[in-house]
């Protein structure tokens, strides 16, 4: 299920005139719901997918689960999809064109491919070289098959902790070398400053994109400062998780006010999933 080629190509404009604002979705219901309020593409999120179905995320999924995943989304809905392939689902880069070429014939226009290594390494990060000979594997596996994938190369170091001059350093250093072998973007989770986000976008040499985090009012400001692209990542699926368990608690008690206060109401759900996709 190739998506068709303006799929491909609205993504692209999409990410490249700014001020992307990108729901991640893990199933039917939180995808037609995202694209009800006029969203003009979707992204997979792999952690909410994960929670959803029983797993931790880091790939304890694999890529054979989580890409049917992606094909049943990009199933439900008529938008350009793209599909969070965690680290490839194995360290080599013919893992990751393995991947890259399931996420694409699942429907997917985009991928996000991480340098986090999720226990395959010996240390946290793939090194620079070898994360370039996997997003360069990426971008030939679309190629061969004609097709103008726009690929996310997400950047973790922030996302493990890092901070300061070194942490900017270094993802400034591999935001450009894999953006070099072949990545059309670079995505820094975990950097919440707009004046660091707008150093890193001015000394990138392609789009940055910034993850939604609680704490942080909104994207106005990221995108003020540069940034293209704003993903909502997993907070929608965790911030669901949080009402899940205040309804739990409240039930405990016999209560059911979150219920009451969230409904989304049966005709509306129903009207809602047997829209056309």
């Amino acid at each position: 299920m190739i998506a068709p080629l303006s799929r491909f190509e609205r993504f692209r404009q999409l990410n490249q005139q700014g001020g992307l604002l990108l729901p991640n979705v893990w199933d039917a219901a939180s995808a037609r719901i995202f694209a009800a309020q006029g969203f003009e593409a979707l992204a997979t999120t792999s952690g909410g997918i994960a929670y959803a179905r029983g797993f931790s995320d880091g790939q304890h999924m694999g890529r054979a689960a989580m890409l049917a995943e992606v094909r049943r989304l990009a199933e439900c809905v008529a938008l350009p999809l793209s599909a969070d392939i965690e680290a490839g689902y194995g360290p080599s880069p013919e893992d990751v064109a393995l991947t890259v070429t399931g996420a694409i014939e699942a429907g997917a226009v985009g991928v996000n491919l991480e340098d986090n290594g999720h226990g395959m390494l010996p240390q946290p990060l793939f090194d620079i070289e070898a994360q370039c000979a996997r997003l360069a594997a990426a971008r030939r596996a679309a190629d061969a098959l004609g097709l103008p994938l726009w690929i996310n190369a997400r950047v973790d170091s922030y996302l493990i902790g890092g901070e300061g001059e070194a942490c900017f350093a270094e993802t400034l250093a591999r935001g450009n070398a894999y953006l070099a072998a072949g990545a059309d973007m670079v995505f820094a989770p975990g950097l919440a400053d707009a004046a660091e986000a707008g150093r890193l976008a001015a000394r990138l040499n392609g789009p940055l994109n910034l993850m939604a985090l609680p704490g942080v009012a909104g994207a106005a400001d990221w995108f003020a400062a540069g940034v293209r692209r704003v993903s909502l990542g997993v907070g929608p699926m965790l911030a669901c998780m949080g009402l899940m368990q205040a309804m739990a608690a409240e039930a405990k008690r016999g209560e059911w006010v979150s219920m009451s206060a969230h409904f989304y109401g049966f005709a509306e759900a129903e009207r809602l999933l047997a829209a056309e996709g």
